[in-house]
């Protein structure tokens, strides 16, 4: 009797321990989770505003690309310091027919604004219209050319940016030599925007560079065994290309693998749009000069801020600020006036390639 007596005890006494780790558990439970680290530095004008239900959806080209997952952090962050309920989809590989998929299902969550980076415009813009027939709102970054738009938000003016990289390429071809421009698809309007504006900016400043008669552009498929794959093939094809224009992330680590793989490093060049840290050994070894770049988490921030300004009844005019620094005065395009520009584009080399972690 007295071995049960003690049992019974016991028993209580860790129902009673037990019964207050469950109360412990419960209200752990109801401690806010830890904001998503900022990545973006905003001012007031980005999180200020009305606090509706509102669903921003944002629909990238290739959601296992670092660059978009970059993206994602932007906008991740966004949702965390407005309590909007903005998120992102994209497709498991750069492909217009499965991006197009994607945009149909999101649509189909009753989303209230739609942000989309096209594979290909032409291919979105029918999808694009029936989110906006059922009057989503619809922004797109990188789609100038698209027409289903309210607004199309780029990072900067698109010729200026290519005329960027070319300054670079010849200063880093030291003003002479010859060069060819490769995108991820020729369908593709932004990359091919930049593309044209760095050869307008060498034909008109620098006459020492000659642009390769045939191909004059090449593509890699958004893909960096691609662009190494084509870009050796262009170098051991036309000895005389010492410099290429890249425009895709994944061109210019393509293109600088094939000139440290063919012994070029120092007497070819590459210069185009790249991510410090997938980029970061190539910069230093001397294979890579520069890479220019926008921060696309500050890009994904900047769409849903504009969503929400649009969803608030507010009205994108030239010079509006949506609280980020390269989107503090939006340029408004003359010639379409959906298109509005920021100005966000930085050089990246051996000197300051250190200062940036993404």
């Amino acid at each position: 009797m007295g071995k049960k007596k003690y049992l019974a005890v016991a028993l209580g006494l860790l129902l009673s321990i037990g019964l207050t780790g469950c109360g412990d558990n419960s209200k752990k439970a109801d401690t806010p989770k830890a904001s998503v680290q900022k990545v973006v530095t905003t001012t007031d004008v980005a999180t200020q505003g009305q606090k509706k239900d509102w669903k921003i959806a944002v629909v990238v080209k290739d959601s296992s690309n670092g660059w978009f997952a970059r993206m994602e952090q932007g906008v991740k962050q966004y949702a965390a310091d407005t309590g909007i309920n903005a998120y992102q989809k994209g497709p498991a590989s750069t492909d217009a027919a499965q991006q197009v998929q994607v945009i149909q299902d999101v649509i189909n969550q009753g989303i209230n604004a739609l942000c989309v980076v096209p594979v290909d415009p032409a291919a979105c813009d029918p999808v694009l219209k029936e989110a906006r027939d059922k009057g989503i709102i619809v922004i797109t970054h990188e789609g100038s050319s698209c027409k289903n738009v309210d607004y199309d938000l780029e990072a900067f003016n698109n010729a200026g940016y290519g005329a960027f990289i070319m300054d670079k390429l010849q200063e880093s071809m030291g003003g002479k030599g010859v060069y060819t421009t490769m995108v991820a698809h020729l369908t593709n309007a932004s990359q091919n925007e930049w593309a044209n504006g760095a050869v307008t900016q060498q034909q008109s400043k620098y006459a020492g560079l000659k642009l390769l008669d045939n191909p004059k552009r090449v593509e890699s498929q958004n893909n960096s065994e691609k662009a190494y794959q084509v870009a050796k093939e262009v170098l051991k094809s036309h000895p005389e290309v010492t410099g290429f224009v890249g425009t895709s992330s994944m061109d210019t680590p393509g293109i600088a693998r094939a000139i440290n793989e063919l012994g070029l490093k120092g007497k070819a060049f590459v210069v185009g749009t790249g991510m410090p840290n997938e980029c970061r050994s190539l910069i230093k070894d001397g294979s890579l000069s520069y890479i220019t770049l926008w921060d696309p988490a500050e890009a994904g921030y900047a769409m849903c801020v504009m969503a929400r300004q649009i969803l608030e009844g507010k009205k994108i005019t030239d010079g509006t600020d949506l609280g980020l620094k390269s989107y503090s005065k939006l340029i408004q395009s003359k010639d379409n006036p959906t298109l509005f520009m920021g100005a966000g584009w930085i050089a990246i080399n051996k000197e300051n390639v250190d200062n940036y972690n993404f």
